[in-house]
């Protein structure tokens, strides 16, 4: 008989429980050693998503700060024409008509999504389980 192909020191006459034994344990280390990679690199990814989240945040913050901004000059720019409180009025006048245009855009979006429940797939579930008793039933 042929020895190629076998690790060194290994017989044809190891018992199977032991080769059964052997692969239980080498694959016990292998799915272990696959977690702790998976562990890190999700440990990674994770600092990354909090990082990206915390820059979204900030630029949101900074985002409004320079809407409010626009809203000030926009303001004093009408304060050279009229009283300033006229100006702050008409600015705030438009910035509430735009608010209203914007929420009934999105009234209007959630009320073409419909229920969040997931219709489809629940009048499938519902065919399947009519469908599977009129089988038992025959």
């Amino acid at each position: 008989m042929s020895t190629v192909g076998r690790p060194p020191g290994r017989g044809t006459d190891e018992p199977v429980g032991d080769l059964v034994s052997r692969a239980s344990q080498q694959i016990s280390a292998l799915v272990r050693e696959e977690m702790r990679l998976a562990r890190a690199e999700m440990t990674q990814k994770g600092k990354r998503f909090g990082m990206g989240g915390g820059l979204f945040g900030g630029a949101g913050l900074i985002g409004f700060l320079a809407a409010q901004a626009s809203a000030a000059a926009v303001i004093a720019a009408l304060a050279l024409l009229l009283p300033v409180w006229a100006s702050a009025l008409i600015t705030a006048a438009l910035l509430a008509a735009v608010a209203a245009a914007m929420a009934a855009a999105g009234r209007r979006q959630v009320a073409e999504a419909g229920t969040p429940a997931p219709q489809q797939a629940i009048d499938s579930v519902k065919a399947d389980v009519t469908e599977i008793k009129e089988a038992t039933h025959r």
